[in-house]
């Protein structure tokens, strides 16, 4: 993996760890949203 793929990287695992406590308190809105945003970082990190 290449240097400037580290921080987008940890984006997408900050983004998905934030989806676990929406997920224990079972808020279904808000992990599709941090779920949705950790595959669109995925998308465009690693897509183009």
């Amino acid at each position: 993996m290449s240097y400037e793929k580290i921080l987008p990287v940890l984006l997408i695992v900050i983004d998905a760890a934030s989806a676990i406590p929406y997920t224990i308190k079972g808020d279904v809105g808000h992990v599709v949203y941090w779920i949705a945003a950790a595959v669109l970082n995925v998308a465009v990190t690693f897509m183009f």
